[in-house]
């Protein structure tokens, strides 16, 4: 090969880099390669392995072990100095190597931190390698392990170090703890099972398909490719990877930019919405011609009504804004979506028969729904359930910390012995709240009350145990339905164990799902939500008493001093006056978790994984769990990020698919 052509392959790469560098300092940000020395200022000799020759992912070559050539450089290694220089002549002659009979063939020195590597020796290989888009670049490499902490992008360094030893790939880098799991159930891998070289080149193949659809998405810049294809594997089989043209993938991939963009920012893009607020226009005539004549109405249900309680209370919803709205709206209910299959089957249904807006009734449906909603943008979709960070759905769900707050105080005044049970359902969102709550009603009725905790979701009886060690006032689980019968059984709710051995029921918190339903329905008739491309921020409604959605039912038998003083309770939180968590709060471990001076954010309860020092008992792990809880758990639990991933049965043949 001339020294001409390696001489225009050069002047290209300059103009190329210069382009890079000028766009980069218009962005404000550095427009060269990092440097590790900046990085880790001090590097101990007992935190680097040698783990040899390794075929670099070029796009993971990020910067310079020293800052002494980094200006020769932009960030992406294209060269920045004159035809005429030293550094251009060596550059050349590297260049015709590469396009000669023998290539380069010398490896790169390099380290690696966290995924990202640092040249030490051969710059400018790296610069002529990536000018002719090299995927890989083979490098000695010096591993630098970080400190063990609680940082999740540490902890997901870590399980990197465990996915690497059996897949070794660099090519994937998480920065969530229990993404790598996750990756290995979507693609039909268990822990721990080493990849075979075939496996390898397959997905590496694949990834790299699904690389080019993410690059022409024009995401975010702090959203990483392999959340996307994590997020895009929730909905989608792993061999679709293999089915799919180029305009199919990339037109599955921007229907769900804004999902993506949400779910890569989990904390920031979910907006908890405390407040049943009218979402109309903001004048008064663009309500007159925004308004809708009509809407249908679509309520997926896992069971019948009459088979499952928390149906019922869904189903008394659905009877209610037919009552209150009439003609205006047309409503069906599609039930037995109780697996993934039925789910979508149902879906399909609601779809198919001109559903204007769809209600999915429990948190296992949630997946199907999001699907659903980027393959139907013009049809409004929610899911009962909590803290998804998918623009695409709503999802909605009840404070019921508040009205346990109330049958906690209840709990303590009643109380004579100061030991109080109760009946936890799931370690999921929003329970710790509750559970806290009700032992802070207790004890302001009750300064020495003691909440014993008990678990549904685990082996044993807990109503018969509270019983048999001599507790007499216990608290069950909230009552989804407005009707009286559930509580006066004593199956809901907070109740006493007489002197007889009968059951007396005190109150119950429950749901009014029609309060919710009916507020969303006249929101949407007024024009007041629109699905709009570009919307990247989640929405949970989470409302509670003062919204009406979550209220209290007082026994008959409750003793007249203490229902007026719930009632005065119930006002204070209906009219946001009351509180229950802005007051000095301490955790079991001792930890003041408030200092009794300002409110905790709704996100701080709703993602409470504490419990009060008046409250005996834990938080179970995963693992204590039953077998048939376990799924509510995985979808919503406090601790759900590192729950150990099952293999999708779904994917289970994924990789022999893709053969």
């Amino acid at each position: 090969m001339s020294t001409e052509i390696a001489l225009d392959e050069y002047s290209q790469a300059l103009r190329l880099g210069q382009k890079e560098y000028r766009e980069l300092l218009m962005a404000g940000k550095d427009p060269h390669p990092a440097v590790l020395d900046e990085i880790l200022p001090e590097l101990s000799a007992e935190t680097v392995l040698d783990i040899g020759l390794v075929e670099i992912p070029a796009e993971r070559i990020v910067g310079t072990k020293t800052a002494g050539r980094i200006t020769a450089f932009t960030a992406s290694f294209r060269p920045l100095l004159e035809a005429k220089s030293e550094f251009a002549t060596k550059w050349i002659q590297l260049c015709e190597a590469h396009l000669g009979a023998t290539g380069i063939t010398d490896p790169i020195e390099c380290y690696e931190y966290l995924g990202h590597f640092y040249v030490q020796e051969g710059n400018k290989r790296v610069s002529v390698l990536r000018h002719f888009d090299a995927p890989r670049i083979p490098g000695n490499v010096k591993r630098i392990m970080p400190q063990k902490s609680e940082d999740p992008r540490i902890k997901a360094y870590y399980e990197f170090l465990e996915f690497y030893k059996v897949s070794r790939l660099y090519t994937i880098q998480f920065r969530r703890p229990g993404d790598y799991a996750r990756l290995l159930s979507y693609i039909g891998k268990h822990p721990g099972e080493v990849w075979t070289e075939e496996e390898r080149r397959t997905f590496n193949s694949y990834y790299h398909y699904f690389l080019e659809a993410f690059q022409a998405l024009n995401a975010q810049d702090d959203v990483l490719p392999e959340e996307a294809l994590l997020l895009w594997l929730q909905l989608y089989p792993f061999q679709d990877l293999k089915q799919l043209s180029a305009a199919q993938l990339k037109k599955s991939l921007a229907a769900l930019r804004d999902d993506v963009i949400a779910n890569a920012n989990k904390e920031d893009a979910v907006k908890v919405q405390t407040k049943a607020q009218d979402e109309g226009r903001s004048s008064f005539m663009s309500r007159i011609y925004s308004v809708l004549d009509r809407l249908d109405v679509a309520f997926i249900y896992p069971l019948e009504p009459e088979k499952s309680i928390w149906v019922t209370g869904h189903d008394e919803g659905r009877q209610h804004i037919e009552q209150v709205f009439g003609d205006r709206i047309k409503v069906r209910t599609y039930v037995g979506a109780n697996t993934p299959e039925t789910i979508e089957a149902r879906l399909e249904e609601a779809v198919r028969d001109g559903a204007d807006v769809v209600f999915t009734t429990t948190p296992p449906m949630s997946r199907a729904t999001l699907k659903f909603a980027v393959e139907h943008p013009k049809i409004r979709f929610l899911n009962c359930s909590v803290d998804q960070p998918y623009s695409s759905i709503r999802t909605y769900y009840g404070r019921t910390y508040e009205s346990k707050f109330i049958t906690g105080a209840i709990a303590g005044a009643m109380a004579n012995d100061d030991r109080i049970g109760y009946i936890a359902s799931y370690p999921i969102f929003g329970v710790p709240a509750s559970i806290n709550a009700f032992a802070l009603g207790a004890q302001m009725t009750n300064p020495r009350a003691q909440v014993e905790l008990r678990w549904s979701c685990l082996k044993g009886s807990p109503q018969a145990d509270f019983f048999a060690d001599g507790i007499r006032v216990v608290s069950n689980r909230t009552a989804p339905t407005q009707v009286k019968q559930y509580m006066d059984f004593c199956r809901y709710g907070t109740y006493l164990l007489d002197d007889n051995g009968g059951l007396i029921a005190l109150g119950t918190p429950i749901w009014v799902w029609g309060k919710f339903y009916e507020f969303v329905i006249r929101s949407i008739l007024a024009g007041g939500w629109k699905r709009e491309k570009g919307v990247s921020t989640a929405l949970n409604y989470w409302l509670g008493m003062d919204s009406g959605v979550i209220g209290v039912e007082y026994s008959d038998r409750l003793p007249e001093g203490v229902r007026q003083m719930a009632m005065l309770l119930e006002k204070g939180l209906r009219e946001s006056t009351l509180d229950p968590f802005m007051r000095k709060i301490i955790a079991q471990d001792g930890t003041v978790k408030n200092d009794g001076t300002r409110r905790l954010t709704p996100e701080e309860i709703l993602r409470m994984d504490w419990l009060c020092e008046n409250v005996i008992g834990q938080i179970p792990s995963f693992e204590e769990i039953l077998p048939y809880s376990q799924a509510m758990v995985r979808e919503l639990g406090i601790y759900r990020d590192s729950i150990p991933t099952e293999k999708e049965k779904r994917h289970h043949e994924d990789f022999d698919h893709l053969r």
